[in-house]
């Protein structure tokens, strides 16, 4: 059985989600573990800034680890959600 590694507020992590055309960068930041994260948007240069300042270390893929658990039911964002919004409202 692996024992699970003590929470570390000094890693820090960071996924682009999408560079928008408007310059935007919408990406997801967590602080510890990565499977606690906050969807965030800002300006490529304030990003680039905000990476720069809290060394994040980037990631690909989701931040969240929890396919096909007991936990995938909290396993969701907020993007996920609008974009279920959206195709519920097109449909409906």
């Amino acid at each position: 059985m692996m024992t699970p590694s003590p929470f570390n507020p000094d890693k820090k992590f960071v996924r682009i989600i999408q560079t928008h055309a408007t310059g935007l960068v919408e990406f997801e930041f967590a602080v510890g573990e990565p499977e606690l994260f906050v969807e965030l948007l800002m300006a490529q240069s304030a990003f680039e800034e905000f990476c720069a300042t809290h060394g994040v270390t980037p990631t690909q893929g989701h931040l969240t680890q929890s396919p096909n658990t007991d936990t995938q039911e909290w396993d969701w964002s907020l993007r996920a959600a609008r974009e279920q919004q959206i195709r519920h409202d097109n449909n409906g």
